[in-house]
C-alpha cells in the first residue's frame, strides 16, 4: 500500500530528489543530513550526489547491499507486486521503467513516496546487511 512520504522540507513539487527522500526513510536520517552527505560524497567522485554510482556507495557505506531484481517479466514486475512479495523488511529500489529512474522506499510490505509509484518497475534494490 502507498503511504505518503516527503521529508523536503522546502518541497514544491517535481524537485527530483527522490533518491533523497527514499534514503531518508530508509535510514531515518533527516533531508538535510543525507543531501550534504551525498554531496559531500559526489565531490569526492567528481559526480552529482544523486548519480547511481554516488547514492549506491553511500548505501554500501552504511552496510546495505545491492541484489537484481530478476528479468523473468521485465514491464510487468511492479513496486506492488515487489511489496506483495516482501511483506516484512526495509529495502530501497530504484526503478527504470517508463523511460525515467526513480527510487522509492518498502517497509513491511508498504511503499513510501511523494507520489503513488506503485506501478513503476524496479530494476534493483537494497536491504540490509549481505
Amino acid at each position: 500500500m502507498w503511504r505518503y512520504f516527503n521529508p523536503n522540507p522546502t518541497y514544491r513539487g517535481g524537485t527530483g530528489d527522490c533518491v533523497i527522500r527514499a534514503i531518508c526513510k530508509l535510514t531515518g536520517k533527516d533531508w538535510y543530513t543525507v543531501y550534504w552527505d551525498l554531496c559531500d560524497l559526489g565531490a569526492l567522485y567528481g559526480d552529482w550526489g544523486n548519480s547511481n554510482s554516488v547514492w549506491r556507495e553511500y548505501l554500501r557505506d552504511l552496510g546495505y547491499a545491492q541484489r537484481l531484481i530478476p528479468n523473468t517479466c521485465p514491464a510487468c514486475y511492479t513496486v506492488k507486486e515487489f511489496c506483495r512479495d516482501n511483506p516484512r523488511g526495509a529495502f530501497l529500489l530504484a526503478t527504470g521503467g517508463n523511460g525515467g529512474n526513480h527510487a522509492v522506499t518498502v517497509i513491511n510490505g508498504d511503499y513510501f513516496d511523494s507520489w503513488d509509484s506503485g506501478n513503476e518497475v524496479p530494476i534493483f534494490y537494497f536491504t540490509i546487511g549481505g
